[in-house]
């Protein structure tokens, strides 16, 4: 029988800890600070940006929005980074994607100071995770792991393929379950065969960002199904990038969409938040 991994319940535990490590922080004289730079006028950017927000204010994180217009040059974005950089009271930094495409955001990833980097995507940060070092790690994968982790799921030995390479989730993605011991191949859209791969997988992470693209006859019998996707479908209903009803009875493990993957994402950017707080005040 299939066990659905239940993202909205264990990010509410990590979110319940946070809570008390902040009252403890508070009551030494730190309040821990994000700051979230959103550029443009993006919708989903805004609910993302909104759903930080909530989250933050439950916890008792203090939040700052920097909203920029559609006409931001680099060097106004680059130097806007630097002044939260400097800015003692800022503990977390976060550049709210997509951005317009006339700037560079590997660039402004580049410039965010490491010690400030709660979404993981300094290279310096990225370095550290390839080397296993402790850092601060992308909040998508980062949530994925800690998912597992409460179910007791043994990574150790597995066979683990992951559907996308994108820097915010397959490759970082990757990497973690590289730690934990994994066995890993990452498949992408020149990938050749992909049913091949998909089918010996003891664990199958799709973050392809298309609708009911996994179908059954992609997954293997008992296998752990991690749905990443956020997608409309032709109603304008949420769902994953798993065909999820005609997939779950066949899984041991399985993600739903939604409740499953986007609850935690959020929750490690406040574990990340709180960390980084830590750090910079020993």
């Amino acid at each position: 029988m299939s066990i659905i991994l239940d993202g909205k319940e264990t990010a509410k535990k990590i979110r319940e800890r946070l809570t008390i490590e902040v009252t403890e922080l508070k009551n030494n004289g730190t309040t821990p600070k994000l700051a979230v730079i959103m550029v443009g006028d993006d919708n989903s950017s805004k609910i993302y940006v909104r759903n930080k927000s909530k989250a933050c204010d439950e916890i008792g994180i203090e939040f700052t929005e920097h909203l920029l217009p559609e006409s931001t040059t680099q060097e106004e974005l680059l130097e806007l980074i630097d002044e939260l950089n400097s800015n003692k009271e800022i503990n977390g930094i976060l550049l709210q994607s997509p951005i317009p495409k006339n700037l560079d955001i590997n660039e402004a990833f580049r410039r965010i100071s490491p010690d400030k980097d709660v979404d993981g995507f300094n290279p310096v940060n990225v370095g550290k995770l390839v080397l296993g070092q402790n850092t601060f790690i992308s909040c998508t994968p980062f949530g994925i792991i800690k998912l597992l982790e409460e179910y007791n799921i043994p990574l150790e030995g597995k066979n683990a393929v992951i559907i996308g390479r994108s820097n915010i989730v397959g490759k970082p993605m990757s990497q973690c379950l590289l730690n934990k011991n994994a066995t890993v191949t990452i498949c992408h859209s020149k990938t050749d065969n992909l049913k091949e791969f998909t089918k010996k997988a003891d664990i199958l992470v799709s973050a392809i960002g298309k609708p009911k693209f996994v179908t059954k006859d992609m997954v293997k019998e008992g296998a752990i199904v991690i749905d990443v996707g956020i997608n409309r479908n032709s109603e304008g209903k949420v769902c994953g990038d798993v065909d999820f009803e005609n997939i779950k009875d066949m899984t041991d493990y399985i993600t739903p969409v939604p409740g499953g993957v986007g609850p935690m994402t959020i929750a490690m950017l406040m574990n990340n938040v709180v960390k980084a707080t830590k750090i910079q005040n020993k």
